[in-house]
Parts: structure tokens; C-alpha cells; sequence
């Protein structure tokens, strides 16, 4: 399981990496709309039906998500004032969110209601893991059981980690397709953002399976001791 866990990690690393270097060369492709950021995402949720939603810029790099709580797309500077390749592929996919969440896609909801208990596991996990595995040293059962109250909490975030998956590829689905038809990339260009998505979802995918293996990972110790 080490073995296994090291190489998840690297494989993270490398697709991190590969995400950050596509980004950059993605970055100084001028789009053919020459729209910034901020302008593409106005314009796909304009043609979406979707008034509600504000576009704001954050601080940071990579930091663009979409806030279903206040209803807001987050676009890091680069992204928000960026006329490039790179700059409509993002902000499109973060309006690919609002556009899931305006259409109440079910994978969405279902991630969003998750949200409270993850984030309270996500505080407490480790320290929980940690201790049970202590415990178990002294005193075999309680430790056993107060590891599987931390192995219970971690499946919360594992679960959560495979949600956003289906949520992630499908908000690059509806970006991609908004892209063609819009006229906002050509033909070349529509082919670098699907690249440029591609390595932002292998992220998501690395970080599920991380996730489970650490989780099986607890899981043999507990089967182990008991």
C-alpha cells in the first residue's frame, strides 16, 4: 500500500506539472474571439438563461471555481483578464457549473449536500486515523474502534473525491460544446482547450484514487488488529 501510495503521488506530481506547462502554453494562444475571460463567461451565461450568477476576480493562480452557495464564478487574474486559448477553456468550464447548478444536475446536488459533512471529516480525519492507530498499540480494541470512526469520515471524503468527478467532466462537456457553437474558438484552437481540460480533470482522477487507496489502506490495518 506504500508502494501504491508513492506512486499515486508521483503520478499527482507529474499530471500537476503537466496541467501548469499546458496552462502556460495555452496561455500565450490568443483566442480567436479575443474575449477575455471575465467576457466569456458573461456571454455563456447570457446564452444560458442564466442572470443570477456574478463573475468575480480572486487572488491566486489556478484558483478558479464556481460557488454555488452565493452563486458566483471565481476567476483567478489570468484567467479573468486573459484573451488567451487557456483563459476561455477555464472561465467556459467554471460556467459549465452554473449552468449544472441553474439546471439542478443531479451529481452537483448531490456534491453540494455533501459539502458540511466533508468539510467537518475533512478537520478531524487525520487526527482520529492517528489516534486509533496510537491507541491500538495499548489498547488493541479501542483503538480498533476509534479507528473505524476515522475510517468512516475519511469514506465521506473518498466519496466525495468520486463525486466530482462525474461533476468536473461534465462541466467540460458543456463548456467544450458551448465553445464550438459560439464561435468563440476555432477549430484549432477548440482542440487546445479540450487538452488544456483534459489535464485539469486528470487532477480530479488522481486524487479519487488517492484517496481510495489510502482508505483501503486503513481499512487492512483495522482487518488486520481485529
Amino acid at each position: 500500500m506504500w508502494i501504491l501510495s508513492l506512486v499515486i503521488l508521483g503520478i499527482s506530481w507529474l499530471i500537476q506539472w503537466r496541467l501548469k506547462s499546458k496552462f502556460e502554453e495555452y496561455s500565450q494562444v490568443p483566442s480567436r474571439g479575443n474575449l477575455s475571460g471575465a467576457e466569456i463567461a458573461a456571454k455563456m451565461l447570457r446564452e444560458n438563461g442564466i442572470d443570477d450568477v456574478k463573475i468575480v476576480s480572486v487572488e491566486g493562480r489556478l484558483t478558479d471555481h464556481y460557488n454555488p452557495v452565493d452563486k458566483t464564478v471565481n476567476l483567478s487574474p489570468e484567467v479573468y483578464q486573459g484573451r488567451s486559448v487557456a483563459a476561455a477553456a477555464i472561465s467556459a468550464h467554471e460556467c459549465g457549473h452554473a449552468v449544472q447548478h441553474a439546471q439542478a444536475y443531479m451529481w452537483l446536488g448531490m456534491r453540494s449536500k455533501l459539502v458540511p459533512a466533508v468539510s467537518f471529516a475533512s478537520n478531524w480525519v487525520q487526527w482520529i486515523l492517528l489516534a486509533g492507530v496510537v491507541i491500538m498499540a495499548f489498547a488493541g480494541m479501542v483503538g480498533a474502534w476509534v479507528l473505524l470512526v476515522g475510517i468512516v469520515l475519511f469514506a465521506m471524503t473518498t466519496l466525495f473525491s468520486f463525486i466530482t468527478l462525474p461533476v468536473e467532466f461534465d462541466a467540460s462537456a458543456r463548456a467544450l460544446a458551448w465553445l464550438e457553437s459560439s464561435g468563440v474558438t476555432s477549430s484549432q484552437e477548440h482542440e487546445q482547450a479540450k487538452d488544456a481540460l483534459k489535464w485539469a480533470a486528470m487532477t480530479y482522477v488522481v486524487a479519487a484514487l488517492g484517496s481510495l487507496a489510502t482508505l483501503m489502506y486503513y481499512i487492512m490495518i483495522f482487518l488486520r488488529r481485529r
